[in-house]
């Protein structure tokens, strides 16, 4: 897909932007989760995930590379979407048990994705990611204004 055929129209507003990213959190079902251990090792994961609105939900293995990681420091980026229209996500992640889950959460998690981490055993932990900062862009001519939220705060209200 070209730039042209991505967003006809030419760039996008970044009230659009950030109205499409959210449209992305709630649609989507997979996101790419980066992230490195204490000598600086990257790893970079197809992970589901669900968005409650405010907060990006992950379960893992917490013995695999990205569990260990996400529970030793507490950092990781996400990356929804494709190449020409990415939502770039960093985030703060902190670990939950199964028993540790809030309320509805993991029902939630489930009907979106289809798949029920409480059923795959003890070794499966939550992450609630928080985000930082959230960039949108799909090609060039956007890269300039993507940032949509920075520590924390959307730098543009929505609807």
């Amino acid at each position: 897909m070209t730039a042209a055929e991505a967003h006809p129209d030419g760039p996008r507003s970044i009230e659009q932007r950030r109205r499409e990213a959210l449209e992305r959190l709630d649609r989507d079902n997979d996101v790419w989760v980066a992230t490195a251990d204490a000598d600086g090792e990257p790893t970079l994961v197809p992970l589901a995930f669900w968005w409650d609105g405010g907060t990006v939900w992950l379960a893992t293995r917490r013995t695999n590379p990205t569990g260990r990681n996400l529970s030793a420091s507490g950092r990781v980026r996400l990356c929804f979407g494709p190449t020409r229209d990415v939502v770039l996500m960093h985030g703060t992640a902190r670990t939950l048990t199964h028993e540790e889950l809030p309320a509805g959460v993991g029902d939630a998690f489930t009907a979106k994705d289809g798949w029920d981490p409480r059923e795959s055993g003890p070794s499966y932990v939550w992450f609630q990611v928080t985000p930082e900062v959230v960039k949108a862009w799909g090609t060039v001519p956007e890269m300039a204004d993507r940032d949509l939220m920075r520590d924390g705060e959307w730098l543009v209200l929505g609807d």
